[in-house]
Parts: structure tokens; sequence; C-alpha cells
């Protein structure tokens, strides 16, 4: 009646718990089962061989009460033992598992013919009681293994007939009514017995598929919630991680980091690469940041995170001090710098790197990624192509922008805002040709602001266009009250010109005007046409198409003079006030005359600015320059006061009589 089955070992716990069945095929699921039952079949077979060999100790011979017993219930001790002792997690395989669920089903059949011929064998000797007992443990003993074995319903199938033909036939040989009536109980018990085992098994078979059905829908939830975990903080474009994961982690180093263990957040933002997209398209703008994103995973210490932020920027966090990060950077800065291979374009860009460090520039991650971030704005400004670290310096100038900040957000520009006027004369007579518009800005908070200070706050806080129309309602008064035949320089920003609202307002404004726009001169200065020069040429060609004149400032400081030269919708050329102080010197004076000959051949007229001396204003003179700008001739001034010194005089030695 016993079940049998293989030596599986098992190195790390006792015994197999009957969850883990959910995780295997079917018959490992039953094998599981049968090891938490088998035991107590075993038990139970040791216990009723015991005393059944006990009450027919006297009856019976020695053979049948001690020596057959002794063997059957030493062997089914020794199977309680194999059942019991662990078995190796790697042994369940299921073809193994398998095979040994078929040997302990043809074993059933043999240990309960085994234990059935001992028992009716024993049943030939003693009296009723004796026969009573025979036929109780048969019984008792058939249905307990029955029920033990109901997780292999082949071996409990095999036990039952085994024993219940195996009874009706002894029966019928004994020949006794009482006998044969309790064989026929018996069989018909069974066949219930053996009908709610298979019901119970048909159960387990269901609840063990739809438990594997449900685990299987979880490996699958929890696979595509780890999927969306790591999508959801990966740049699809690079397969960098993405901005949400370098802030938790940067959270999570924050957290855990004390402060003698520094490390620095770094903003790496690349130069040059929207040209690239420009002129080959995004697709291989997205080309170039993958190559570039690969390049940068593969220069970084193992230990560096490296995000993409969006767009073109990059997030670095670098173990270690500033120079560690600086290292990193440059190791970065290098391999960005190399040529990239777009099909048959081969294009090479530039990168500059802002960087602070933890926990001298600050203990906080908002805070750490601003200082960061501003570093990096210094460097494109200042330091283009270079890693910029936050310091002292870099701390007071934030202060001092926060400063401006706050006054801007607060001020009254109409009332706050007004303009100075600088005189621009001809050199032959000092006459009077026109005059150029400066900003100032006068805050009650911080007093005076230089206007390049307040030109760089308006474009940061977002009010650069209301500056810049405010500034030109005013310089449209100040037309209305200057004599007619002198014209009004007014300058525009990179900004203002990438800006179409900024260029619409201008524009309606122009169209509402009583003077002629003819006396209109707007100035642009190289440097704001680097980025956006088509859009920058567009605008002005929109503005000159009115009638205004268009002015290049400051010409010889730029990146780009001869291109813009021809490119751009020019009437004026200011040359900057540097080559000024070199018209003392005779070098200084044939390439002041060079550059004049140059503005001469493409018909353009030209202003030189910064006369500081009359050897300066003689000079210029000399060299053929017709217009001239600079304090000799006056200094920037307030509109009544222009006023003042054209009614006294329209040269500038009068002037300097006053």
């Amino acid at each position: 009646m016993p079940a049998e089955t293989s030596d599986l070992q098992q190195e790390n716990s006792p015994r197999l718990n009957t969850a883990k069945a959910g995780q295997h095929p079917l018959v490992v699921a039953q094998y599981l089962r049968l090891r938490q039952q088998i035991p107590a079949l075993y038990g139970l077979l040791s216990a009723n061989t015991t005393i059944l060999a006990y009450t027919h100790r006297h009856v019976a011979p020695a053979i049948l009460a001690y020596a057959i017993p002794a063997v059957l219930i030493g062997v089914s001790l020794m199977r309680m033992v194999i059942w019991i002792r662990p078995v190796k997690a790697e042994s369940f395989v299921p073809s193994l598992v398998a095979a040994k669920l078929r040997a302990t089903t043809r074993l059933s059949f043999v240990f309960s013919l085994a234990f059935v011929f001992w028992a009716f064998t024993l049943d030939l000797y003693g009296g009723p009681y004796e026969h009573g007992h025979v036929a109780i443990f048969v019984a008792v003993t058939l249905l307990g293994c029955v029920y033990c074995l109901s997780f292999l319903p082949q071996a409990a199938e095999a036990v039952c007939v085994t024993g219940t033909f195996s009874f009706l036939v002894h029966a019928l040989y004994i020949g006794t009514e009482v006998y044969i009536a309790i064989a026929i109980n018996l069989a018909l018990v069974a066949v219930v017995i053996l009908k709610l085992t298979r019901n119970s098994y048909n159960a387990f078979v269901e609840l063990e598929v739809s438990q594997r059905a449900l685990n299987s829908e979880r490996r699958q939830a929890q696979s595509l919630g780890e999927e969306n975990a790591y999508l959801a903080q990966t740049d699809a474009l690079t397969g960098l991680p993405n901005r949400r994961y370098f802030f938790t982690a940067l959270e999570k180093l924050l957290a855990g980091s004390p402060r003698d263990r520094p490390f620095c957040v770094g903003l790496l933002d690349l130069d040059r690469f929207k040209p690239v997209n420009d002129t080959y398209g995004h697709a291989n703008g997205d080309r170039l940041l993958s190559i570039l994103g690969q390049r940068m995973v593969e220069a970084a210490p193992a230990d560096t995170i490296l995000a993409r932020l969006g767009g073109d920027e990059f997030g670095l966090i670098v173990m270690g001090d500033l120079q560690q990060a600086e290292a990193v950077a440059q190791r970065l800065a290098e391999e960005i710098g190399k040529p990239g291979q777009l099909g048959d374009v081969v294009v090479s860009v530039g990168c500059s790197v802002g960087l602070a460090s933890y926990p001298e520039a600050a203990t906080t991650a908002n805070l750490l990624f601003d200082r960061a971030d501003f570093a990096l704005y210094h460097a494109k400004n200042h330091k283009r192509g270079q890693c910029v670290r936050f310091t002292e310096e870099l701390e007071a100038l934030i202060r001092s922008e926060q400063t401006l900040d706050t006054a801007l957000q607060a001020a009254d520009l109409d009332a706050e805002l007004s303009l100075a006027f600088q005189p621009i004369v001809d050199t032959t007579n000092l006459r009077f040709i026109g005059v150029e518009c400066l900003a100032r800005w006068t805050s009650p908070l911080i007093g005076e602001v230089s206007p390049e200070q307040l030109i760089s706050t308006g474009e940061r806080l977002g009010r650069a266009r209301d500056v810049t129309l405010i500034l030109f309602d005013k310089a449209l008064q100040a037309m209305e009250a200057l004599p007619e035949n002198l014209r009004m320089s007014f300058n525009l920003s990179g900004h203002d010109l990438s800006d179409p609202s900024t260029i619409a307002g201008l524009l309606d404004r122009i169209a509402g005007m009583t003077c002629s726009p003819k006396r209109l001169l707007f100035e642009i200065t190289e440097t704001s046409l680097i980025t956006e020069l088509e859009r920058a040429r567009s605008a002005l060609g929109r503005l000159h198409a009115t009638g205004a004149k268009i002015a290049l400032d400051d010409f010889g400081t730029g990146y780009s003079s001869l291109s813009s030269l021809h490119q751009l919708p020019l009437d004026v050329l200011k040359i900057d006030r540097s080559f000024a102080s070199q018209l003392d010197e005779a070098a200084g004076r044939r390439l002041i005359t060079a550059i004049r000959n140059l503005a001469r051949s493409l018909d353009l007229e030209c202003v030189i600015e910064g006369i500081e001396t009359d050897n300066q204003l003689i000079s210029a003179r000399l060299a053929g320059f017709p217009l001239a700008q600079g304090y000799l001739i006056a200094r920037p001034m307030p509109l009544a006061a222009l006023l003042h010194r054209m009614d006294v005089g329209n040269s500038v030695h009068t002037q300097l009589a006053q």
C-alpha cells in the first residue's frame, strides 16, 4: 500500500513548501504534495502492522508474528526517512519526477500485495477477535493509504483495487457471510472514496493550472512594470538615463552621502550643435546625439552617472572633488570634439561644461543643479568650449543677478526707463547729423543699472520685448522734438531680432509714426547675429522695407564680418571704438583706411566711434571718414540737454566753449 520514489536530495531546507508547486509543472506539484502525506502513510502502516502482529503473537507462528512484520515495518520506516530527508532543487526535472511517479504507482501495487498477503495469511490463525482485527486492519489501512495517495490517483486506485479485490477473494475463500458482507461494504466505500479522491485530484489540477496562469500573468506584469520603469528613466534617443533618473540618483546620493565624501554635479552643453540641426536636418542631429552619447558612456568612469537632460544638454554626477570632475569633463569634451560621420557628411561640435561641488557649492539637489547651470551659463557666454567651476566669484554674480531680477520684476518700466542721446557729427564741419539712443534704467531699489545689465536681465526674465518697445516709444517721442534733418539710431539686440512679436511691435509703431521712417537707423552688433543669422536677416529685411536704415555696429569685433556685410541689408558701417585708438599710429591709420575703402566699395556709409582726442578726429577726417562719434564730440545726455546744445550751436567747438 505505500508509495515509493527516488532518493532526491536538497541542501538548503528540510522540506519544500507546497507554495512552490505553482512555480513547477504539474508532476512536480504532485510530488511536493505527496512529500507532505506519504510519511504519514508509512507511519500508519508501521503502527497498524505492529498492533496486528502484537494481537497475533500467541496464535500465529513466529515468522508471521515477528519476522515478516519486522521486515515490513523496517522497509516502511526506511521509506519514511527517504521521503522526509531534503532533496536538491535542481533534482526537480519534470521528466525525472514523472518517471519516479510512475515507479511509485508500480511499487504501490507490489507493496499492497505484500501487506495484504501477510494479513490474510495471519488470518488463518486465531479466533473471531483475531479475524475481526484482520478485517479492520485491511479496511482502515486501505482507506488511509488511499487518502495519503490522493495526489497520485493511479497509485491510489492500484492500492484500492488490489486491497478490495484481495479481501473479497479471501472472504469468498473463507466462506463466512460476515466476511463477505464486510468485503462488499469495503468495496462500496472504496468506490466512493476513489470517486472523492478523483474529484479532489481534479480540483487540485485546476487549482495548479490556474495558479500557474496567475503566476505567469504576475511575472508578465512584473516584467512590464520593470520595463516601464526602465523606459520612464531612459532617454529613448541615446539610451542614456534621462532627467528623471538623474535627479532621483542625485537625491539618493545626497540622502546617503556624508559631508566628507565629495562629489560634483556637472552640466554639459554642446557648442555648434544647432547649425548641424539646421543644415543637415533633425534626423542627422539625432544621429549625432546618439553617437556622442555612446562615446561619452565609453569614456566616462564606471562610477560616473551620465544622463541626457534634454536637447543637447547632458548631466554628470562625478564621485570626487572638482579637480577629478574637471578631468572627467575634459575627457568627455575630447570625445565630443572628435568628428562624427553622418552618412556622407563629417561634422564636428564642441561643448561647454559647468561644475558645482558638494558640499561647497550647495547641499541640496536643486541648488547644486542651479549652481552647475549658472557655471555652464558663464562658460557659454564668456568661456565657450571650456569647463567652468562654480566659485565664490560666481556666487557673488548670482546674488547680483538675483537683485537685478527682483528689481526688474517689480519695476514700473515706463517710469524707470529713459534714454540718453549721443550726437553723431560730420567730420568736415562738425555739424550734427544724428543721435544714438542709449538705454538708461534708474531703479528705486538699486539705483542706476548699466544698459548691458538691463538687456541681459530683461532677456533672462522674459521682459526684453517690453523693455525694447517702451524704449522705442520714448525714442519716437524724442524724434518729434528733434529737427527733421536729424536721424535717430536705435539699438536692437539679438533677442529682439529673433522675437517675431518684438519685430511686429516695431513695425506697428513705425506704421503709426508722424515722422519719416527714413530718419530711423536700427543698429545691430555682429555678435547678436551668430546663432540666428537667417532669422535676423528676415527681421532686418522687414524693417528695411519701411524705409528705415540698418547699421552694423562694433564692426571688427565679431566672428563673420565679411559674411555679414554681404548677407544683410546694411546701409551704415560703424567702426568699433577700439580702432580709434590706433589712429595715432601709422599702422593703425593704414588699417583704418583699408576698412574705409572696404565700406566705400560696398557703398556703405561709415561712422567711426570712440573719438576722444583732437588728433583722433583729425586722423579720422584725413582717413576719409565722413562721420564720427565719441566723448570728444559729446557724452550721452538727456533730451533737454541735447536740445540746449543744439540751440547754442551745432559744432563741437561751440559746445566746448560753453
